[in-house]
């Protein structure tokens, strides 16, 4: 028997999209994997039709057309506090999740250790584990999902080469305060340390909180790599299209790693995404007003059904309280896996199970997703009526 990378076996595959493929089988509403199901901005579609013609359909720069990255840079460089360099301090990747990995695999190696915000995005486990690196969670506690500096500083204490910091957070909608962001920049500082910056979400921050990114705090762009993508804020998750943009020093060697993960991404994507980027203000702001619409019918049919849940304070997550329902007898010894699983069959509604976000290997939530059409949240709160009724 041939024998494989031992680190493979340390995680399994997509919680997350093995419940679309569950949710497909049974025809349920998906509320698992997180995507919009509106089209793109028509500027873009427009865009693309023509460019599906006149290209470009060869390869790109591995590290990004110039024009994308110049739009990138542009449209980043207010929220990061200085003007970003499309040249050396942009790269065009496969989606966040390349920009993740691709910075990880950059920073760490075999042995070092790095810290992750549990509950954390399923992926940031993996990314370390494939690196070599060792993952230290830091919880995430209390409804406001608070965290303690002392163990974050025990963590860089012991050797943790970086942080990764999704703000706003998946799953759980956490939108970190300034205070709280210049805490770990200070002990990044303070131990010579990189903070990986996750800000897909950054559009979708509720009022009265707001979005800081962590690298245009002072003394922070040098040691902060802010990852990020088009899928969410343009909905268009299935063009692939994200980047990291960081310190020239750390993207040097970082845009080698991603070239041989990937070459480079999509040429006739990139050309037509430049017209998401060049969108106006009014865009994210009616984004934004979309989005507190969705959420506010979410959060607020959940609480006329009695179904326990948090308020996310950004990105277009909810997380739903299990803990009473696998308290009845007729889902005694359950994991949230099969609860979930169970949601698809018999109530129509598919949710992500919890164990997906935590170290362990059960929870008592599940995190649903509010980027659907108010119709499709009518109607998934209608079938979750049944959910409801087992309390009663």
């Amino acid at each position: 028997m041939i024998e494989l990378n031992p680190s493979v076996g340390r995680f399994s595959d997509s919680i997350i999209r093995g419940m679309t493929k569950i949710s497909n089988q049974y025809g349920a509403i998906n509320l698992s994997q997180g995507f919009p199901d509106e089209d793109p901005p028509k500027a873009v579609l427009d865009r693309l039709a023509q460019v599906s013609y006149v290209g470009p359909h060869q390869y790109p720069l591995s590290h990004g057309a110039e024009n994308f990255r110049a739009a990138l840079a542009k449209k980043a460089s207010p929220g990061l506090g200085r003007t970003v360099d499309p040249e050396r301090e942009v790269v065009v990747t496969c989606g966040g999740t390349e920009a993740m990995v691709s910075t990880v695999m950059t920073l760490c190696q075999a042995g070092d250790k790095i810290m992750i915000f549990s509950p954390f995005y399923e992926n940031y486990r993996s990314d370390a584990i494939l690196a070599g690196a060792e993952p230290v969670y830091i919880p995430l506690e209390g409804e406001d999902y608070h965290f303690d500096p002392a163990l974050v500083e025990a963590g860089f204490r012991d050797g943790a080469r970086a942080i990764i910091v999704c703000n706003p957070s998946n799953p759980c909608g956490k939108v970190f305060t300034r205070s709280e962001l210049e805490t770990i920049g200070a002990l990044a500082v303070k131990y010579d340390a990189m903070v990986i910056a996750d800000e897909v979400y950054e559009h979708m921050v509720y009022p009265p909180n707001v979005h800081v990114s962590i690298a245009s705090l002072p003394g922070m762009w040098e040691r902060t790599i802010t990852c990020s993508s088009l899928s969410k804020t343009y909905a268009m998750t299935g063009w692939r299209l994200g980047y990291f943009i960081g310190p020239a020093w750390f993207v040097d060697q970082a845009k080698k790693v991603h070239n041989y993960l990937t070459i480079g991404t999509s040429a006739p994507l990139q050309e037509a995404a430049v017209a998401a980027l060049e969108l106006p203000g009014s865009y994210y702001e009616e984004l934004l007003e979309s989005y507190a619409r969705r959420r506010a019918l979410l959060c607020q049919g959940l609480d006329k059904l009695g179904l326990k849940h948090n308020t996310p304070q950004g990105s277009y997550f909810v997380l739903l309280d299990l803990s009473d329902f696998l308290a009845l007898p007729q889902f005694a010894g359950w994991t949230d896996m099969a609860f979930c699983e169970w949601m698809i069959r018999e109530v129509g509604v598919a949710a992500v199970p919890g164990s997906a976000f935590l170290p362990g290997d059960t929870s008592t939530f599940a995190r649903l997703h509010f980027a659907k059409s108010e119709e499709t949240l009518q109607e998934a709160l209608r079938r979750l009526e049944k959910l409801a009724g087992l309390l009663k």
